[in-house]
């Protein structure tokens, strides 16, 4: 593979992959705090994503091949940071797939459900089956399908934003700010600006050439910021106070049965992607740090979310704030405590960012309990 199409191909997955189901949140939750709130939360938590991600890449460029969070806080912090490692990024991963399926299996229902009938478990259940099989066969292209997918998703968008810019207001834009939700956005926009889970799965692919890691990790971060901050001018913009938990359901009264046929598969592109890569990762992690044998590390990744679905965790935003908030925070300061071992000369950078992580999970049990 040459330089520039491994290049291309790292950027697409980890950026794919980050632009996944937290995307569809942050309209509504731009509604319900104001724009200029999740704007200023966006300043702060990005610069933090890109340092916490860029020190990560720098840990797996010192770290052996065919480890995951676990196997790197057992190398850089021992057993307690190892064990620390296996509940947080089991449970933030977990919690992403469930995400993920309760909201691919909502767009799913509202694509086919017109034309076909049935109900939205039989359609989550479909969902369930594709994503599952390509997780166990392990999808080799993987990284294609994440390239393939992100041109797909800009070209869906763009067609959405020509279509539905005559309905744009930007008096939508512009919400009153309801103070005594100012917190809400956090867990929710760390969870749509996360992808350190790809970082090793990023190095490998690169191969020969994984020091270009440092300067990809930056640039794929910086992608998915910009698409959500245009996706929510667009949806809060066609929307307005119509504008719906999961971001698409309320384009149908302003851009009719048509166009939303089209977002719906912009969302179920969007979902799906993600979650066979971050479905692929959870399996790994079972299968490399855990040591449990490759079947068993599918079966429990993919089979252990929709049992949660099953019992009833269908609530989208809760999910995505608890573990934007709480999990990938705890994988934030389990990635800066290691950081802080090869380069101690960085303290200055990394306790004041680990106490503003702290301050955001506190924040998050006391507001989802």
């Amino acid at each position: 593979m040459s330089k520039t199409k491994a290049v291309v191909y790292a950027v697409s997955t980890l950026s794919g992959t980050i632009i996944g189901v937290g995307l569809f949140g942050l309209p509504y939750v731009t509604l319900k705090v104001g724009f200029w709130v999740v704007l200023g939360y966006f300043a702060v938590l990005s610069v933090f994503a890109i340092l916490v991600h860029s020190f990560f890449a720098e840990l797996a460029l010192q770290t052996p091949d065919f480890k995951r969070m676990p196997g790197f806080a057992k190398i850089y912090l021992g057993k307690w940071g190892q064990n620390t490692a296996y509940v947080t990024t089991v449970l933030g991963l977990l919690g992403a797939l469930l995400a993920y399926l309760i909201v691919g299996g909502e767009f799913f229902t509202e694509l086919l459900q017109p034309y076909f009938g049935g109900n939205n478990l039989a359609y989550t259940l479909l969902y369930f089956v594709a994503g599952s099989a390509l997780i166990f066969h392990g999808i080799k292209s993987i990284a294609k399908i994440e390239f393939w997918g992100l041109i797909l998703f800009f070209l869906i968008l763009f067609a959405i934003f020509f279509r539905g810019q005559s309905f744009i207001s930007l008096e939508n834009l512009f919400p009153a700010t309801d103070w005594s939700l100012f917190f809400l956005p956090y867990g929710v926009i760390l969870f749509s600006i996360w992808g350190a889970a790809l970082i090793p799965e990023v190095e490998e692919m690169l191969g020969e050439k994984k020091k270009m890691i440092l300067k990809i990790v930056p640039v794929a971060v910086l992608i998915p910021i910009f698409v959500y901050l245009f996706f929510i001018y667009l949806i809060l913009g066609i929307t307005g106070y119509n504008t719906t938990e999961s971001a698409l359901g309320g384009l149908r009264m302003v851009l009719g049965d048509g166009v939303l046929a089209l977002t719906l598969v912009f969302g179920l592109l969007t979902t799906f992607t993600s979650f066979i890569a971050l479905g692929l990762t959870l399996k790994k992690v079972f299968w490399y740090d855990f040591g449990f044998g490759k079947n068993l590390s599918w079966a429990i990744t993919c089979f252990l979310p929709f049992f949660l679905y099953l019992a009833g965790l269908k609530n989208f935003l809760p999910v995505i704030g608890v573990v934007g908030g709480v999990m990938l925070a705890f994988d934030g300061i389990l990635i800066l405590l290691m950081y802080n071992k090869i380069r101690p000369d960085k303290k200055f950078v990394v306790y004041p960012m680990i106490l503003l992580f702290l301050a955001g999970i506190v924040y998050s049990f006391v507001y989802f309990s």
